[in-house]
């Protein structure tokens, strides 16, 4: 499609729903946008690299040295540069193309991006993430529940083939040693998993 016709379609704001494991391609998850006041979902599948860099983002955690797309916001933050918005520019053959949206105080530019690492920016930046109609009429789905009406968003990890990781058998003391060796191996995902249990353990003792 012609860059000038893209400029002026309508834009679609998406936000983050989900982030699991892809049921269709080894080693690959998927990340799942969802239409702000809409129905329609837009799943997206990326690398485990990227997968840890949403993850770790959207669940606030701070790694004791910075990812990647920690380095590149601390750079464009340094030198005054805001991402405004992240746009999922096109869709050809199965792949999705983004572009950053980037301010500074003089100018605004448009940088082509993989989308894995527009939607690892715009989770860190808290910046608006959009589409196309074109594009998610293409490649979304609808989601409805038994009333037909829209469910509520919420960001969740699972992980291979949307299981979940038995940790039931564990003891709070075994968790905490093991969230220590998996943050070390910089495995975030799983580390979210144990994290979330070990605060459901002391909220039942608290209880």
């Amino acid at each position: 499609m012609p860059e000038g016709r893209i400029r002026f379609m309508k834009k679609i704001e998406l936000e983050i729903v989900a982030l699991s494991h892809s049921i269709t391609q080894t080693h690959s998850y998927a990340v799942v946008l969802g239409e702000i006041n809409g129905l329609r979902r837009l799943p997206i599948v990326i690398g485990g690299f990227e997968a840890q860099a949403i993850a770790v983002a959207l669940e606030k955690m701070h790694p004791s040295r910075p990812l990647t797309h920690d380095l590149m916001k601390n750079f464009m933050t340094a030198f005054s540069i805001d991402l405004q918005e992240i746009v999922i520019s096109d869709l050809q053959e199965g792949i999705f193309y983004s572009k950053l949206i980037c301010i500074s105080e003089h100018d605004t530019v448009e940088i082509d991006s993989r989308t894995s690492d527009a939607l690892a920016l715009a989770v860190r930046f808290g910046c608006p993430i959009y589409t196309y109609e074109n594009i998610i009429e293409s490649a979304g789905i609808l989601m409805e529940d038994s009333a037909g009406k829209k469910k509520q968003p919420k960001e969740t990890v699972t992980t291979e083939g949307g299981a979940k990781e038995d940790l039931g058998g564990l003891s709070l003391e075994d968790l905490n040693s093991l969230l220590s060796e998996v943050l070390e191996q910089e495995d975030y995902i799983r580390a979210i998993k144990i994290r979330d249990e070990i605060n459901r353990r002391r909220k039942g003792r608290a209880g």
